[in-house]
């Protein structure tokens, strides 16, 4: 990916890029150069990012209880 310099030295963040360390509005991202000489873009705050994954939990909403489930995958109700 690529992004074009404005003339004030600022880039736009690919939204990809964005995404996979989770940078929002507000967010604090350092630079730093690596042994190799190139620059890493990280999170200033060192969090991960949620998963894709954890920010589904919990929304299946009211449902069965477990007992109810266990009683069905018996065949008992």
């Amino acid at each position: 990916m690529s992004t074009t310099v404005t003339a004030k030295g600022q880039v736009t963040i690919p939204k990809p890029v964005r995404d996979l360390l989770g940078i929002v509005p507000g967010s604090k991202v350092d630079f730093r150069r690596v042994a190799d000489g190139s620059v890493v873009l990280a999170r200033a705050d060192k969090k991960q990012p949620v998963s894709r994954f954890a920010r589904l939990r919990g929304h299946a909403g009211e449902g069965l209880t477990t007992d109810a489930i266990m009683a069905m995958t018996r065949g008992e109700g």
